[in-house]
């Protein structure tokens, strides 16, 4: 089973990365890019067929190690 992770800064956390990025994009001529978030993208290959075992694994996961949840949120996707 493959899962597809989406780790991305909260809406209420300020994203300096994301503001560097919309500052270069202006600079470079792109004025009409607004709001830039920045955030992770995981693809990870499980070796189970349990569909409900995989999501209860891949939140522990995401908890414990792939996303600070004080300032991060995720959400996975399942494939196979």
């Amino acid at each position: 089973m493959k899962a597809k992770v989406y780790v991305t800064i909260k809406q209420n956390v300020l994203d300096p990365q994301g503001n560097a990025v919309q500052g270069a994009l202006h600079t470079l001529g792109f004025g009409e890019v607004g709001k830039v978030r920045i955030g992770k993208y995981l693809e990870i290959d499980l070796d189970t067929n349990d569909r409900a075992q995989a999501e209860e694994k891949l939140k522990v996961m995401c908890e414990k190690l792939l996303a600070n949840t004080v300032v991060e949120d995720y959400r996975f996707e399942l494939e196979g």
